[in-house]
């Protein structure tokens, strides 16, 4: 069965793509219906494939153009700053807001302190080799890390901060993915189109038994991907059911 007139233009543009500089622009498609013959409709699909692969990004009123390979995102409790750099890129952030507030009824329920307890809330765009990656919004205990206001965020790293000045320890964690669009003033930091996919990871770290930071990070969808261990396990049917949460 022949393959559809798209497919077999979008494979042509992989081939294209796979020896493009990042950032090359890509042919529009009105440039692509011109030079294969092909209608603009079927011209537009095949770019579409190369998008959602993440081969190609659609930048709002610029063009089309080939992507930064996705990074691979591993589920541990680490920091952005030390899953850059084993990856061989250079990891920077801008500061968005570091400040002290009184908790919320969100923020509070979630570390566990009563509503309007001090919170230092730290918002950051962190970036690798200069290019956006995330957003990342913290919220700890103020209590457990008095002084944080102090540091420089946009060169230190948090979690080296927390560990070797404040002495946490952080011995459990929990990290929900889940999927979203961007918000349009996230849309304009992170340099994708407005209504793109992002993924969202929330994580919740725990030391000396106690919740003390709340974090979520966005990350735009065709820049990443995650990935994880799988271990065998033994549990009963039940069980595993009882593990596996459905976000409603």
């Amino acid at each position: 069965m022949t393959a559809p007139k798209y497919r077999e233009l979008a494979e042509m543009l992989r081939q294209q793509v796979s020896q493009a500089p990042i950032g090359a622009p890509a042919p529009s498609e009105r440039q692509l219906a011109e030079e294969t013959g092909v209608s603009r409709m079927t011209a537009r699909r095949a770019i579409d494939e190369l998008v959602k692969e993440g081969l190609l990004t659609r930048e709002v009123g610029r063009g089309t153009f080939v992507a930064r390979p996705t990074i691979s995102v591993p589920l541990q409790l680490t920091s952005f700053t030390d899953d850059m750099r084993a990856r061989g890129h250079v990891p920077s952030s801008r500061l968005l807001e570091l400040a002290d507030r009184p908790a919320d009824a969100r923020v509070a329920g979630v570390l566990g302190v009563e509503q309007g307890t001090p919170v230092t809330v730290l918002a950051r765009v962190r970036m690798a080799d200069g290019v956006p990656m995330a957003i990342e919004r913290s919220s700890l205990r103020a209590d457990r890390f008095p002084g944080l206001a102090r540091y420089d965020f946009e060169n230190e790293s948090l979690y080296r901060v927390l560990s070797e000045d404040y002495g946490a320890r952080f011995e459990a964690g929990e990290q929900v993915i889940r999927a979203g669009i961007v918000r349009d003033e996230d849309a304009e930091i992170l340099e994708i189109p407005s209504g793109a996919p992002v993924l969202e990871l929330v994580r919740v770290s725990v030391s000396r038994g106690e919740v003390v930071e709340w974090t979520t990070s966005t990350y735009p969808a065709s820049r990443f991907e995650l990935s994880a261990r799988i271990a065998p396990v033994t549990v009963r049917g039940s069980e595993l059911r009882s593990a596996l949460r459905v976000r409603d």
